[in-house]
């Protein structure tokens, strides 16, 4: 009897000592850095609501590093739903004008995103890649025209409309222990925006307008804990 008893207890400990490493209602919180490299690209500018050969917005530096949060819930095995976001990002562009550039402006972008997460593997696994989809909604604000805008051609009254874009990821957790959760992940985001602005080249103010893609790869690093 006692050996029965000692044999259960000892089963007992073994299975308490078995996390499941992400299972339906889990919470996984996570925080880090994120680094995004942003690839900008455009049509070409309209000058008056006529499109101009040859010209376009392009990137102009702005790759940085901000801190990123993010929260995993689990809704049934191998399906969870998270939100991310992180500290303002600043991007630069220039504009290209019959295959000269000048610095143009910049502006803080917000994307919040949500998606979709698939998890290949056992929930009791401690190591679980995962791939992602979903919905980015980009804010921007602060636009700055930059010196040699305003200077040389008058530029002013820069606006860049919020949009709503996709992302895609790929990543993976490992879990240390029962709580503790390493991560790293990669995103590609699709940030498309409408840039609008004028310019005064002392015939009166003209309209510039265009589409811009910001479309940056996205990297983030870091620890997080299971709830």
């Amino acid at each position: 009897m006692r050996k029965q008893a000692l044999a259960a207890a000892i089963a007992a400990l073994s299975l308490s000592g078995i996390a499941a490493a992400h299972e339906p209602g889990d919470i996984v919180l996570r925080v880090g850095v994120t680094y995004a490299d942003p690839d900008v690209s455009s049509s070409r500018i309209e000058w008056n609501g006529v499109s101009q050969p040859g010209t376009s917005l392009r990137n102009d530096g702005g790759s940085n590093t901000q801190l990123g949060l993010g929260m995993t819930y689990m809704i049934v095995p191998h399906f969870g739903l998270e939100a991310t976001i992180t500290t303002p990002f600043s991007h630069k562009f220039k504009s290209r004008w019959a295959g000269v550039d000048y610095s143009n402006g910049e502006v803080s972008r917000l994307s919040p995103t949500i998606s979709a997460q698939y998890f290949f593997l056992n929930p009791k696994s401690n190591f679980q890649p995962y791939v992602g989809l979903g919905v980015n909604y980009s804010m921007f604000y602060n636009e700055k025209l930059s010196s040699e805008a305003k200077n040389d051609f008058g530029a002013n009254n820069l606006k860049i409309k919020n949009s709503f874009g996709l992302a895609g990821q790929i990543g993976m957790d490992y879990t240390i222990g029962n709580r503790l959760v390493l991560n790293a992940s990669v995103w590609k985001m699709g940030i498309s925006a409408k840039a609008t602005w004028r310019e005064n080249w002392g015939a009166g103010e003209e309209r510039m307008k265009a589409d811009i893609d910001i479309d940056p790869w996205v990297y983030f690093l870091g620890i997080g804990y299971k709830f």
